[in-house]
C-alpha cells in the first residue's frame, strides 16, 4: 500500500515529533516556575507543520524553539504561568492521541487487507 510511504504518513510522523518536543518544552517550563529570570519557551508548531507540507526536508533539523512573548513577568523576571502551561499540556496530549489514533487506524486497514488476501 502506497500510504505507508506517503506524504500523509510523513506529516503525521513530523506532527508526532513536534508534539513530543512541545510537551518536553511545556514540562520544562513548569519545572522552572520558580527559577528567577526563566522565560517561557514554545515550539513554532504551525511553522513546523507548514515546512513539512511545503516539502522541506525536516529529518535533520530540530523544531524552532521560540520565547513566548506577551506573558506577565513576576518581579524575579520569571514569566511562567502554570495555568497556561497546564492547558497547553492537555492540548498537546489530545493532539498526540489523535495522531496516534489516525496512524493506528491506517495500520489496522493494512493488517486487515493482508489477512483478507491470505
Amino acid at each position: 500500500m502506497s500510504w505507508l510511504n506517503s506524504a500523509p504518513l510523513a506529516l503525521l510522523e513530523r506532527y508526532l515529533d513536534v508534539t513530543t518536543m512541545r510537551q518536553t518544552l511545556i514540562t520544562t517550563n513548569i519545572a522552572n516556575v520558580d527559577t528567577p529570570g526563566y522565560h517561557t519557551r514554545d515550539v513554532d508548531f504551525r511553522g513546523e507543520l507548514q515546512r513539512v507540507m511545503d516539502g522541506q526536508d525536516t529529518s535533520e533539523s530540530s523544531p524552532f524553539v521560540l520565547p513566548v512573548r506577551g506573558l506577565i513577568a513576576r518581579p524575579d523576571g520569571n514569566n511562567v504561568s502554570v495555568d497556561r502551561e497546564s492547558l497547553l499540556l492537555a492540548e498537546v496530549q489530545l493532539q498526540f492521541k489523535a495522531a496516534t489514533a489516525l496512524i493506528r487506524s491506517q495500520f489496522a486497514e493494512v493488517s486487515n487487507a493482508i489477512r483478507e488476501g491470505q
